[in-house]
């Protein structure tokens, strides 16, 4: 038997579009600079971001855990000329790394950066806009909250496009161990029994759980 010359997802990422100059640089600095580096989407899956939102053409998205920004930078491809992405980050440092490359995009007037709790701000702040995409990308025990705090400010046929809901596999072990496994394990059992949206799970990098609301 011959050996693969590739991983389905290596295979996945070569046979498809690249990310655009600044969203590709961005990414690049991510991983030669940060030690968390690992935390931000591959290249294939913000491909997928980006090809969902031009599929969308969302006016309202929200992001809760900008990281350094790439996944955003992805998720506004499609937004339209007149909408907004707000990302929600508890770290000023990688909000301030994510604002710089931010800075530069021909969205730059259409992206804003919310800093702090990300279930204050939502309530806080966010809680009269009716938002088309939700990208839900932040601490994994907050993931039930979260989804239930945005929810029914999705319009209907609007989305919710969680990350990590397999969580480095820990989830699919008889036995689950850890708070953020026990926590993603919870927030999946939740969505899968939820009649509200219309639900895949799609296994690319860590998992993707994309929920239309019915």
């Amino acid at each position: 038997m011959m050996d693969l010359l590739y991983t389905p997802e290596a295979y996945a990422e070569l046979n498809s579009s690249e990310p655009d100059t600044l969203a590709k640089e961005l990414l690049a600095y991510t991983m030669a600079n940060h030690a968390s580096a690992h935390l931000a989407s591959s290249a294939l899956q913000g491909a997928l971001l980006s090809q969902l939102s031009q599929m969308i053409q969302p006016r309202r998205i929200l992001e809760i855990g900008t990281f350094t920004g790439f996944s955003a930078l992805c998720l506004a491809d499609g937004l339209a000329d007149d909408g907004i992405l707000f990302t929600l980050e508890l770290r000023q440092a990688d909000a301030d790394t994510a604002q710089s490359f931010f800075d530069r995009s021909d969205k730059r007037r259409q992206m804003k950066i919310l800093v702090g709790d990300a279930k204050d701000i939502i309530a806080e702040n966010l809680n009269n806009e009716c938002w088309d995409l939700v990208f839900i990308d932040a601490d994994k025990v907050g993931y039930l909250e979260y989804y239930e705090l945005v929810l029914p400010n999705v319009r209907k046929g609007g989305f919710i496009i969680a990350d990590n809901v397999l969580f480095h596999g820990e989830v699919l072990k008889d036995t689950i161990k850890g708070k953020n496994p026990k926590a993603i394990a919870a927030f999946n059992e939740h969505v899968k029994n939820d009649n509200r949206v219309f639900k895949v799970m799609v296994p690319l990098r860590d998992g993707l759980t994309i929920m239309r609301k019915l």
